[in-house]
């Protein structure tokens, strides 16, 4: 799969330096002056400045190639939203999860109507090139006033207690949220759900897949792809930079 590269051109630290930097931040709850005490105890003298430099730099680029490996959402959809304080304005992050608890995709508005939940399903339908099944959302009118519009036919159950998926995929937002003391514009809070998602989704172990030899493959999976997705990976498995200082 072909996908944009990444140039690392004119840094001081090498790609796999910056690439870790990055994953921390947006994998882990840790502000970026956790992140820089923690380069520092494996011997990297690295800013939290430069930390937020290099996320706001490549954390988009490698989230995009991330969202290129994506699998095919299922054909259940669990659609919800969750207001957003920025700089005392509120904003509404819609966001879909199918079935297996995967976020795959997000988007910031500034409304909570049908205009907003119409947009959702129209970008959702267009970027995945299908109908759903089945979308699940909570009693908000604003759904089904768009499937109507939009998708007719489409089956839609509208019920608080069945919406659990996407209302649960809101709590590590929040967690961030709290550790970031609110974000500062849309454009950024939009950015970094991306990032936050997409990395999240790889590297959560399904609920189905339990067992430590499954976990720890699905773990090497997700560093793999982490490092393919960060232009890293032809450089192998070395972490000769990241040992502890």
């Amino acid at each position: 799969m072909i996908q944009p590269s990444i140039n690392y051109k004119r840094h001081r630290f090498p790609p796999e330096i910056i690439a870790h930097a990055v994953w921390l931040y947006v994998r882990f709850n840790l502000s970026l002056r956790e992140v820089e005490e923690m380069m520092l105890e494996r011997g990297i003298d690295v800013s939290y400045e430069t930390v937020r430099r290099w996320t706001r730099k490549f954390g988009s680029l490698i989230a995009h190639n991330l969202r290129r490996r994506q699998a095919r959402p299922g054909d259940v959809w669990h659609l919800d939203e969750v207001v957003v304080k920025i700089a005392g304005r509120s904003f509404w992050l819609w966001r879909a999860v199918e079935q297996d608890g995967v976020v795959f995709d997000e988007i910031l508005q500034p409304r909570r109507d049908k205009r907003a939940a119409k947009r959702l399903l129209v970008r959702l339908m267009k970027r995945w090139g299908f109908v759903p099944r089945r979308i699940i959302t909570n009693k908000l009118r604003s759904y089904g006033a768009a499937k109507r519009d939009v998708a007719p036919g489409l089956d839609h159950w509208s019920h608080k207690g069945f919406n659990n998926r996407a209302e649960n995929s809101h709590l590590p937002l929040r967690e961030r949220e709290r550790t970031m003391q609110r974000f500062r514009s849309p454009g950024g809070l939009q950015r970094f759900v991306s990032m936050h998602s997409e990395t999240r989704d790889f590297f959560s172990v399904p609920a189905r897949r339990r067992a430590a030899l499954v976990i720890r493959y699905h773990r090497v999976k997700a560093f793999e792809a982490w490092r393919i997705a960060a232009n890293v990976a032809l450089r192998g498995n070395r972490h000769t930079n990241l040992k502890t200082g």
